[in-house]
């Protein structure tokens, strides 16, 4: 794998994530890769990572997107690992203000580079894929399935999340996990790591990012999700984040929810 990525013998563990992501030469490389997923995708982001760093005008602390490399055979995972360009001197941002301003960069330049659904989105089986689609499925299949799950706890708290409205904005490519990967290079600058690819409303993939940094980044509680489509918003991104946890926590979840709806 090392040899088909052209990196030497020699790695080093990526703090931060989930621990398992390593350095390698020039490169991170982070194992679970679908393939299916990452062959329509690190097109994308790669052209996309260039053409902002390459835009006229471009200011130091302007948004970034590491760059996915493929390997020497054209390929983008290689035995579930890929890779992107290591970005030395990056710290972890936890600041949701700026989390959810590089989010509405990113989405704007998202929906302009990919303006149609791409199709190995429905090939996806991974849990959060089928918790997304449990997110915004009808309502009795969800309370159904937190049924199956035998957590009486997590059955209250579905059956009270449950919506039937949509959430309104047009669906795009957004990037459903921005909480946790976000960096800030030595100019400040947030650099977008690991896209979790969904095609849903931007106002869906803010919720998340808030509640997100809500439960696990000790963020202060923003306000305007209380009422009318953010609530709906956030009240999806729960159940979404409910749906996929294993098993999820679900006082901490109750917490974070009433301090923001």
């Amino acid at each position: 794998m090392l040899d088909l990525f052209a990196v030497p013998d020699d790695v080093r563990r990526v703090e931060g994530g989930q621990g398992r992501s390593v350095v390698a030469g020039d490169l991170v490389l982070s194992p679970g890769r679908d393939a299916s997923v990452a062959g329509w995708l690190d097109p994308v982001l790669a052209r996309l990572a260039v053409r902002m760093d390459e835009r006229p005008g471009r200011r130091p602390r302007d948004l970034r997107v590491a760059v996915p490399v493929p390997a020497r055979d054209g390929s983008w995972v290689v035995d579930g690992w890929g890779a992107s360009r290591f970005e030395p001197g990056t710290t972890a941002c936890r600041d949701l203000d700026v989390l959810v301003a590089a989010g509405r960069v990113l989405h704007a330049e998202l929906a302009s580079a990919v303006p149609e659904r791409p199709a190995g989105l429905e090939t996806r089986t991974d849990r959060w894929a089928r918790a997304e689609r449990l997110a915004f499925g009808p309502a009795a299949e969800a309370v159904a399935v937190a049924g199956e799950r035998g957590d009486t706890d997590l059955s209250a708290l579905v059956r009270e999340l449950v919506v039937e409205d949509p959430v309104p904005g047009p669906d795009q490519l957004v990037h459903g996990d921005l909480a946790g990967n976000v960096l800030l290079d030595a100019y400040g600058a947030p650099v977008v790591i690991d896209v979790a690819p969904y095609w849903r409303p931007v106002r869906w993939a803010e919720a998340v990012c808030v509640l997100d940094a809500t439960l696990w980044l000790d963020a202060e509680a923003t306000t305007g999700w209380e009422t009318g489509p953010g609530r709906d918003a956030l009240r999806r991104a729960a159940l979404f984040r409910l749906f996929s946890d294993d098993p999820p926590e679900v006082d901490h979840y109750r917490s974070a929810l009433s301090a923001l709806l």
